[in-house]
C-alpha cells in the first residue's frame, strides 16, 4: 500500500469522463507492516500536524487530513489554515485552529472536523468516511456498490488482453506463469492496466455485475434533519481536542465495532513500563538476545537450542529498571495484515524462510509495542530472518511464558 503525503487540490485531475485521477506520487511511499515514516514533506498548508512535526506516522491518516483540507476548501472556497508566516502557519495547524463557515450544512460541519482532528489516533478514518451520512447523502450508485472483485478476476486469464500484451514484445509463457504466481512486472502492469481500462470503456460503472447490496441506502442525512440523533447536535463548535467517538453516530459506532471479528498482535490493557518489564523478563527467561532500537522497540535474536551457532555468545540485556521513556508509536488502520490472537501477520514481512548466509536455525524477528485508540496497546512480533515454523513456534512460546495461552 501507499502513502501520497502531498494531496491538493493541484494533484488531483480529471479524464474525459470526469474520473478523478491522484497525480504526482514524487513525496509517496511504500506502507510497510510494523514500520513507521517520519519525513516531513508535502505542502505545508495541506500536510497534517504530526508530518510537520517530524513525529512518527503510518501514513493513511496523514492522507486523510490533507483531505480534510481539500474538502474545506471545496465547500469554503478558501484554506483552513492560511499564514504568509510559515512558523504562525504550523502553529495553527498543529492547533487544530480554523473557522468554520456558517453556510456550510450540518454534514460539512460534523464530517470536516472529524477529518482534521489534531490527534491521529481519533481522526476519522476513511471507511468510516464512506459510512458517513454527509458522504452517503444523493451517493450515485456507482460510487456506492463496490467494483467487482479483482482478486477473483486475476484467477481468469483474458485471452484478448494477453494477445495484446504479447505484441508488445513480452514472452507469452512468462507473462501467464507471472498471472497465474501473482508476479508483479512490467509485463502484468500492462496485462492489469489494459484489462481494467477495457472494462470501464465497455461497462463503466453501471455494468450488471454490481449487485446492490439489499440494505438500500435510506436518507443517510435525515441524521441531521430534524430531530437530531444522539451525537448529533444542532450547531457544531470545531475544538481541535473533541474526541471523535463522543459524536460518533450510534449506527456508525456500532457497525464498525461489529465488522472487528480479527484481533492484530496481543492487546493488553497495563502500563507501557509493566508490559515493557514483562516482556524483557520472557526475553530472558526464553535465552533471546535483544537490542533497543527505539523507546518501545527491540530487535531480537534467538539461536534454537540443541544446536551449534557462530553467534551464541551474543550478550543478553539485563532488564532495565527504568522505564523505556519516550514517544508511543501508534498502531493504525494502515496494518493490513492480521491474526486471530498474539502473533500479527508479520510472518507475511519476508516470505523467504531463510536468508543467504544466515543458518537455519538461528531466528531474527522485532518487537513493537502499539498504542491503540480504545487506551490499550497492542505488542507485535514481526519476523525478519528465520524459518516460519521455527518463529511460530517462538511466538507460541513466548505467548506462554507471558502467561497468554
Amino acid at each position: 500500500m501507499v502513502v501520497h503525503r502531498d494531496l491538493k487540490p493541484e494533484n488531483l485531475l480529471l479524464d474525459s469522463k470526469s474520473n478523478v485521477k491522484i497525480a504526482d506520487f514524487g513525496l509517496s511511499n511504500v506502507m510497510r507492516d510494523g514500520h513507521f515514516l517520519k519525513t516531513s514533506c508535502g505542502s505545508p498548508n495541506y500536510a497534517a500536524p504530526e508530518v510537520i512535526s517530524g513525529k512518527l506516522y503510518a501514513g493513511p491518516e496523514v492522507d486523510v487530513w490533507s483531505c480534510g483540507v481539500i474538502l474545506y476548501a471545496l465547500l469554503c472556497g478558501s484554506l483552513p489554515f492560511d499564514d504568509e508566516n510559515i512558523p504562525n502557519l504550523f502553529k495553527k495547524i498543529k492547533g487544530g485552529i480554523y473557522t468554520l463557515p456558517s453556510h456550510l450544512s450540518p454534514g460539512a460541519r460534523d464530517l470536516i472536523p472529524r477529518m482534521l482532528l489534531v490527534d491521529p489516533m481519533k481522526r476519522v478514518t476513511i471507511p468510516e468516511i464512506r459510512q458517513h451520512p454527509w458522504f452517503l447523502n444523493h451517493l450515485p450508485r456507482y460510487l456506492a456498490v463496490p467494483p467487482p472483485d479483482t482478486t477473483q478476476q486475476a484467477k481468469r486469464i483474458d485471452e484478448e488482453i494477453l494477445e495484446r500484451v504479447v505484441a508488445l514484445n513480452f514472452d507469452r509463457d512468462l507473462l501467464i506463469d507471472s498471472l497465474l504466481n501473482r508476479v508483479q512486472n512490467k509485463a502484468t502492469v500492462a496485462y492489469y492496466l489494459m484489462l481494467d481500462n477495457r472494462r470501464r470503456l465497455s461497462n463503466g460503472y453501471l455494468c450488471s455485475e454490481f449487485n446492490e447490496g439489499k440494505e438500500h441506502l435510506m436518507s443517510p442525512m435525515d441524521a441531521f434533519n430534524g430531530t437530531p440523533r444522539s451525537g448529533y447536535p444542532r450547531t457544531l463548535t470545531h475544538m481541535s481536542s473533541m474526541d471523535r467517538r463522543s459524536a460518533s453516530p450510534s449506527g456508525l459506532q456500532h457497525r464498525v465495532v461489529a465488522e472487528r471479528k480479527w484481533v492484530l498482535g496481543l492487546q493488553l490493557r497495563s502500563h507501557p513500563k509493566e508490559i515493557m518489564n514483562d516482556v524483557l523478563k520472557t526475553l530472558r527467561d526464553l535465552g533471546i538476545n535483544w537490542k533497543k532500537t527505539g523507546a518501545y522497540n527491540l530487535k531480537c535474536r534467538w539461536v534454537a537450542p540443541g544446536q551449534n551457532s557462530n553467534d551464541t555468545t551474543a550478550e543478553n540485556h539485563s532488564l532495565p529498571d527504568s522505564p523505556m521513556a519516550g514517544s508511543m508509536p501508534r498502531a493504525s488502520s494502515c496494518r493490513w495484515s492480521s491474526e486471530q490472537h498474539g502473533v500479527s501477520g508479520s510472518v507475511a514481512a519476508g516470505n523467504r524462510d531463510n536468508e543467504s548466509g544466515v543458518e537455519s536455525n538461528v531466528l531474527k524477528f522485532e518487537l513493537q509495542l502499539f498504542k491503540l485508540r480504545e487506551e490499550k496497546y497492542l505488542l507485535d512480533l514481526q519476523r525478519v530472518v528465520g524459518p516460519t515454523y521455527l518463529f511460530l513456534d517462538l511466538c507460541a512460546a513466548f505467548l506462554a511464558e507471558l502467561r497468554v495461552l
